[in-house]
């Protein structure tokens, strides 16, 4: 421990994740309602997923998930923010990043739409009512709550963004 201390520690060992504020040409966010065992109930969220594909860049992975999803591709890219869900016991670090320039994609060869996928609901939401959203208790998806947020500051404030391949 910091200090020179001892200390027995439960860790969960995570290999990471993206998740994806995809902005369209009207500042509507796309938003997903998943089913979430843990929780036992549907929560809306980002289009996101897990870094468990060997040495893919996380920049692609955002990109194959925002395409097996929600059936999208982006123009241009930036990093948001990056957030760790619960560092208390878990080392999970989530990249959030912002697309936009969004178009049709075709769902990427191989993916199974299975599981919790099976039933989402994919909506396209005015930025201003999902940060209402988050507010209400309505989103409560750490990744997507952060994402959102930090998007509407972007379009508020026009804070400068990192690089999409700076992670």
């Amino acid at each position: 421990m910091p200090g020179g201390g001892d200390s027995v520690r439960e860790v969960v060992s995570h290999p990471g994740a993206v998740a994806v504020v995809a902005l369209d040409d009207e500042d509507r966010v796309v938003l997903l309602r998943q089913y979430r065992h843990p929780v036992g109930r549907y929560l809306w969220e980002l289009p996101a997923g897990l870094r468990d594909a060997d040495g893919e860049p996380p920049l692609e992975t955002a990109k194959r998930e925002l395409a097996e999803e929600v059936l999208l591709r982006a123009g241009r890219w930036s990093l948001l923010t990056q957030v760790y869900n619960s560092p208390g016991f878990c080392d999970e670090q989530v990249l959030v990043y912002l697309a936009e320039e969004l178009t049709d994609a075709v769902r990427p060869e191989g993916f199974v739409v299975e599981h919790e996928e099976l039933d989402m609901t994919v909506e396209r939401v005015p930025l201003a009512d999902a940060v209402q959203r988050v507010f209400d208790g309505d989103i409560r998806n750490s990744s997507a709550v952060a994402g959102v947020l930090a998007a509407a500051q972007v379009r508020a404030g026009s804070p400068c963004l990192r690089p999409a391949d700076s992670a």
